[in-house]
């Protein structure tokens, strides 16, 4: 079997001691937060987006390959999703890697990039990331998001304005209660189709590398989701799922 078969096909194989807990407990619990997913009106169920679509995909074929089902916990911010992860309340979830995480869950190498940048209104003088960083400047955030933590190491003038729920940090904007919003730029795109005559800078002020969160403590498991993202990578699942996606400003993290 080649190497896209044995990412794109599933099958199980023999238990690994690494990951005898998941298979005993016949499911991988994945963590997703807002605006990682949404919710199917019809059928009630999450759908992945951005971020969530890449990491329901990738869980789906680790869950395939173990022969045990996917639970998909939903929660409103990443802050609740670290939290779950803290106390084993799931077993994975696809997070930016923050220095400020890395003490509370532990990190597969990166998987997938995308860039962080701003949407601003119409008749915005802000034309590029840099001129954001003003005074007088109120940039809008989602406070517990990569996007803010990055911005926060980097601001020296602006005035961040945050909200814990992209959806209100949206808000901020429209309202005219913030000049800018800082965002993944995937998302920033969708938010600008709701907001007439605005516009997503053409530059970015940072870039977000993904990677596969798990629990402290549970070496043989981090060892093991490491392994499959990098067969993920070396093996265009990852490219390949970005496409199906549709997922604008997404790439394939490097090493």
């Amino acid at each position: 079997m080649g190497a896209d078969a044995a990412m794109d096909g599933p099958g199980k194989q023999q238990t690994d001691p690494r990951v005898a807990d998941i298979v005993q407990a016949a499911r991988i619990r994945l963590a997703l937060f807002l605006p990682q997913y949404i919710r199917h009106a019809e059928s009630g169920q999450p759908a992945g987006v951005g971020t969530g679509f890449i990491a329901i995909e990738m869980a789906r074929e680790l869950a395939a390959r173990l022969g045990v089902a996917l639970h998909v916990i939903e929660h409103q911010t990443p802050t609740e999703t670290v939290e779950g992860l803290k106390t084993n309340a799931c077993d994975v979830a696809f997070l930016g890697i923050e220095p400020s995480r890395a003490a509370a869950v532990d990190f597969s190498p990166p998987i997938f990039q995308f860039d962080y940048t701003y949407l601003v209104p119409a008749g915005s003088a802000i034309s590029a990331a840099a001129e954001a960083d003003r005074s007088g400047v109120r940039i809008a955030v989602v406070s517990s998001h990569a996007s803010a933590l990055a911005l926060r190491r980097m601001v020296s003038h602006a005035q961040l304005v945050g909200s814990e729920l992209p959806d209100a940090a949206f808000e901020l904007l429209r309202a005219g209660k913030a000049d800018a919003f800082a965002l993944p730029r995937e998302q920033l795109l969708d938010y600008s189709a709701a907001l007439p005559g605005s516009r997503v800078l053409e530059d970015s002020y940072g870039i977000n590398r993904v990677a596969m969160a798990v629990p402290k403590g549970r070496a043989g498991w981090l060892a093991y989701v490491g392994e499959f993202a990098a067969q993920a990578k070396a093996s265009g699942f990852i490219e390949r799922a970005i496409a199906r996606g549709a997922l604008r400003g997404f790439a394939v993290a490097g090493p």
